[in-house]
């Protein structure tokens, strides 16, 4: 009996319409979400209460679905993203009416929408792929604290009597630099010292070289070289899924098993 309920849910959990369908509720949710920020009708509300209560069941169902379809249910909870998603739903499902814990369970159910990450494959390897470069992104980023540090020691001692709202000390020069970095209104900041300084443009264009060119481009670098062995390991996944039998494939041959021994009994039968 359990046999056949797990071998009926893990060919709903990959069925594509299902799959499809859990993608439309995840956007609906969104939809949701973003709708209770205006002003409602008190017939919106209720039709927001109804669909919230509605979207909350459809997703403790579906959670139910992937933890009783999976095989081996006690590295279920070693996944972080069924940690993520059970959580979710564990929380979403606390009362918000008259609690002290609304604002949370509110905060809370914003995140569903997150849960597309968990849902689409593609998007699960662009955020494993960022989280993984983290390690190697943080001596791009101490390199490049170390590169805003200096110049913006040189830019404070040099121009703060220049514009002291932009160069007055160090970290007020971090921000102006960042200012830069994202080519904000920079020309304005650059003209402004250059009446004083002629050659300051030199100041600006290496920062803006180092900062903006050299390092965006590692960085980008990065997350892409990590971004290809997350794809690699997807693929081979895939490719190691595909020879795995299934549940269902055994269930097949066990049939195909029983009705060759039949056979086999009726032609003995036969005979004798």
């Amino acid at each position: 009996m359990y046999e056949t309920i797990k071998l009926n849910l893990n060919n709903l959990k990959n069925n594509k319409i299902f799959e499809l369908t859990v993608v439309a509720v995840i956007i609906i949710s969104a939809l949701e979400i973003g709708a209770k920020t205006f002003t409602l009708s008190n017939t919106a509300v209720s039709v927001t209460y109804i669909l919230d209560i509605f979207i909350t069941l459809f997703f403790l169902f579906e959670i139910s679905v992937r933890f009783i379809a999976d095989d081996d249910k006690k590295s279920f909870f070693k996944k972080g993203w069924n940690i993520f998603d059970t959580l979710v739903v564990a929380i979403s499902l606390i009362p918000i009416n008259d609690s002290e814990m609304a604002l949370l369970a509110r905060l809370i159910r914003i995140f569903r929408v997150l849960r597309m990450v968990s849902v689409v494959p593609e998007l699960r390897v662009l955020i494993n792929s960022l989280i993984k470069a983290m390690p190697q992104l943080g001596y791009v980023i101490l390199l490049m604290f170390i590169i805003f540090y200096i110049y913006a020691a040189i830019g404070s001692f040099v121009f703060a009597d220049i514009n002291p709202v932009l160069w007055g000390d160090i970290a007020i020069s971090m921000l102006t630099l960042f200012r830069i970095m994202t080519f904000e209104d920079w020309t304005d900041i650059q003209y402004e010292t250059m009446e004083v300084y002629p050659m300051s443009w030199v100041f600006y264009l290496s920062f803006i070289f180092f900062t903006a060119f050299a390092f965006l481009n590692m960085v980008i670098g990065i997350v892409v070289n990590v971004m290809e062995d997350e794809r690699s390991k997807l693929r081979q996944e895939k490719e190691s899924a595909k020879n795995v039998p299934t549940i269902e494939d055994l269930h097949n041959e066990i049939q195909e098993l029983k009705h060759l021994l039949k056979q086999q009994n009726s032609q003995s039968n036969t005979r004798e």
